[in-house]
């Protein structure tokens, strides 16, 4: 449970070379690398292990290491471009996908087991690739294999369980630490010229999501109010295949596109193919395929398609997790349809970082589904987020060394502000969200939701829902201006890709006031 804010007097300081917030796949993988550097490290999350995006991916990591003799990482590289709608950054999307065969080799020497056969690790293909490249763990357990092995290899780590960082500090232009509070309101300082925000995502935003409950935008609110730019809010992707139950809310699971790539395929009530327009057919990528089944879904007056697994041999044994959530529903996918449908899923924007996680703020820095480096453009390729994690894990990591090894800064007091604003109430906010800032899009929604965050009664809420209230604004004021249709960004009443809003929108909190701003994406490809 989150704590609510109050007063503002601290129980305790501590000080450390640098704090990481978060402790997934991005946080720890950061973590270790700094520790390894010789760092003083204190991680803070919400909750105590587990409670990340990582442990529910059952997706894999998409990788290149020669492996494939079909495959190269051009090839990689090229789907990438496809999928993200005009918006990739060139020179992320190459540090990354070059760098993801050592960071996959690190992350098997800290103690990660992935699926292996004759001819060494097995191999999928997910939606927008062009080749079998995803490896996995489990079948479809990767992300929970990847989490117990980084936790394991963290378990000499300082850990701060159950802690909110409910702000920034930044003195002379530069990060002075964060401070936190404990779920009894107990209120802490931690110093430290370095803060590296690892926070996941923002699916607590939506009714239906397959985010954890901590994935509550912690990271974009904490860096706006820190003064830090952030960009591309307004790409949420919608993973087309969550498992849809008449009853649910909250968190669900999603149906891995690999159960697609094994020859699963859509269709509605009456059998009909879901995406027989699109030559990539159920491959193509996820804003492709999440569109064309909200879209029969609204021609037809469903809540839901299905997925079509009955073909696939030895269902249980190739999707063991996929299997035992559908037997908890009573679905057996060997004689069963599956009922999906698109829920909140991945954000594609973030804190504005460079490929070493560094904001535009000395000393802040953002990795894994908190930042936006650049790699997923408008739409992220499926499997490129937990290579990116590591990747950029490794590389934040680096980076801190670097930063702390010019030697100590003068003490200076910072400004500790505690977060205060206007707040709907979550359920409100979610349902609003769902309905006008989803998977589709337009002037009308978006008009009566900015205008509904605008008049919510400010008050010291639960820092969680002053949060999400915050992102949802940056959000909703993004996809305003965006009057196009462009990767996870669709607007029915602007429904095609406009050329000259092929640019990314920077976002600043001025004088407690969202503030859009454009940038052309350097080698935008």
């Amino acid at each position: 449970m989150s704590p609510r804010s109050g007063g503002t007097r601290r129980e305790w300081e501590r000080h450390a070379d640098v704090v990481i917030v978060g402790a997934g796949i991005a946080g720890l993988t950061a973590a270790l690398r700094a520790h390894a550097r010789g760092l003083k490290v204190i991680v803070v999350r919400k909750a105590s292990h587990g409670d990340t995006a990582t442990a529910l991916a059952q997706g894999g990591v998409a990788v290149v290491d020669g492996s494939v003799p079909s495959d190269s990482v051009p090839q990689h590289f090229g789907d990438t471009v496809a999928a993200g709608g005009g918006l990739v950054d060139g020179h992320a999307a190459t540090v990354i996908l070059t760098e993801g065969a050592e960071a996959i080799w690190r992350l098997r020497a800290r103690g990660a087991h992935f699926d292996e056969g004759p001819d060494g690790l097995l191999r999928t293909r997910e939606g927008g690739h062009s080749e079998r490249r995803i490896i996995h763990a489990g079948g479809d357990a990767t992300g929970a294999e990847i989490q117990r092995a980084l936790e394991h290899a963290s378990r000499r780590l300082t850990v701060l369980d159950h802690h909110n960082v409910v702000a920034i500090g930044v003195a002379a232009g530069e990060v002075t630490g964060v401070s936190v509070v404990d779920t009894t309101g107990a209120r802490g300082l931690i110093h430290a010229p370095a803060v590296v925000l690892a926070t996941g995502g923002i699916g607590q935003l939506y009714s239906v999501t397959t985010n954890p409950g901590a994935a509550t935008a912690d990271g974009i609110a904490l860096a706006l109010r820190a003064g830090a730019t952030v960009t591309d809010v307004e790409f949420i992707q919608f993973h087309p295949t969550m498992l849809y139950s008449p009853t649910g809310s909250g968190t669900r699971p999603l149906i891995s596109e690999a159960v697609r790539g094994e020859g699963g395929r859509l269709v509605d009530i009456d059998g009909r193919a879901i995406t027989d327009g699109d030559p990539r057919g159920d491959l193509a990528p996820r804003d492709v395929v999440a569109r064309a089944i909200a879209s029969r879904m609204r021609e037809i007056g469903a809540a839901h398609v299905y997925l079509d697994a009955r073909r696939i041999d030895r269902f249980a044994q190739r999707f063991p997790t996929i299997a035992m959530l559908c037997a908890r529903e009573g679905i057996d996918p060997q004689s069963d349809l599956i009922p999906v449908a698109p829920g909140a899923h991945y954000h594609c924007g973030g804190v504005m970082t460079d490929v070493n996680g560094a904001s535009s703020i000395p000393g802040l820095y953002a990795v894994g589904e908190a930042a936006r480096t650049g790699l997923h453009g408008a739409n992220r390729l499926a499997s490129n987020s937990l290579l990116e994690a590591v990747v950029v894990g490794e590389r934040v990591g680096e980076a801190v060394v670097s930063r702390v090894s010019r030697g100590p800064r003068s003490r200076t007091e910072a400004e500790w502000s505690e977060p205060a604003g206007p707040v709907l109430p979550r359920v409100v906010l979610q349902r609003m969200m769902s309905q006008h800032a989803g998977v589709v899009r337009d002037e009308t929604g978006l008009s009566s939701a900015a205008s509904t965050l605008a008049n919510a009664a400010a008050a010291q809420g639960i820092y969680e829902d002053q949060n999400l209230h915050l992102t949802a604004s940056a959000i909703v004021a993004a996809a305003r201006w965006r009057r196009e249709t462009r990767g996870s960004h669709t607007r029915l009443d602007f429904p095609y890709t406009d050329p000259e809003c092929a640019r990314s929108i920077p976002i600043s909190l001025r004088d407690g006031t969202i503030s859009l701003d454009s940038l052309e994406v350097a080698a935008r490809v």
